[in-house]
């Protein structure tokens, strides 16, 4: 994975992000293209706002000011600030989901994908702390859709499992569950800088309950391979006027 890669997760880049500005004046862009890119921008200033305020604190009026973007245009575009967050967090965990399934699909056996997959999440998350905050820490604050749509989510990484050796009824969801739990652990306590090297360890706790422990020991020793996922530097607020 390199940064092209890495660049449209949400908060990977400033609300203001100059490239992104819509200028005043006669415009080539259609409405529609407009529309898209005000959302980007709110994307990434909603991620950004939420991590440094707590969803209780992050008014709508905070996020457009990152974002460069009136309320009408906000308005125009989400119902409200719980809109906009359940629909910032839809997008970014898609996205992170399909590059994890590139990385389990690129491998030749489940357990190398599963690996690969890990290491893909836990690169991402480092990489983008704002993103790691907002979808994992304060999806608590943000009401039980959040929530709901946090346990949906959960439940496709069961995708990684799918080719591995039959395991009882349920164990697959508690892996899962356990995995998630200490990437929350870490994130919450200001630690996600940290996630890449919590690999061997994941890896070893994922794998046992299929191979075993004597195999799943392997992992402890594995450096998994690829270089490291580092987002791009975000842009600087220039100050101009976006609308």
């Amino acid at each position: 994975m390199t940064n092209s890669v890495i660049s449209p997760l949400p908060g990977a880049r400033a609300g203001r992000d100059p490239a992104r500005a819509i200028k005043r004046g006669p415009r080539s862009m259609t409405p529609e293209a407009v529309a898209a890119t005000q959302r980007e921008r709110l994307y990434d200033a909603l991620v950004h706002t939420v991590a440094e305020k707590g969803y209780a604190s992050a008014r709508v009026s905070d996020i457009c000011t990152a974002a460069g973007v009136t309320r009408p245009a906000f308005y125009a575009l989400f119902a409200g600030k719980e809109d906009a967050f359940l629909d910032t967090y839809r997008h970014g965990t898609s996205l992170l989901l399909r590059f994890m399934d590139d990385a389990y699909a690129g491998a030749g056996d489940w357990r190398t994908g599963a690996r690969a997959a890990l290491k893909v999440l836990l690169d991402v998350l480092a990489g983008v702390p704002a993103f790691a905050t907002m979808a994992i820490v304060e999806i608590d604050a943000a009401g039980p859709l959040a929530r709901r749509e946090r346990t949906e989510l959960l439940g496709r990484f069961a995708r990684f499992f799918a080719e591995a050796p039959e395991v009882p009824e349920g164990l697959v969801d508690t892996v899962v569950g356990g995995v998630y739990s200490t990437i929350y652990g870490h994130v919450s306590a200001g630690r996600v800088a940290e996630l890449p090297g919590l690999a061997p360890m994941l890896g070893y706790f994922m794998m046992a309950p299929f191979v075993g422990r004597e195999s799943a020991a392997a992992e402890l020793t594995v450096r998994p391979a690829g270089e490291r996922v580092v987002p791009p530097c975000a842009a600087s607020d220039t100050g101009e006027v976006f609308h």
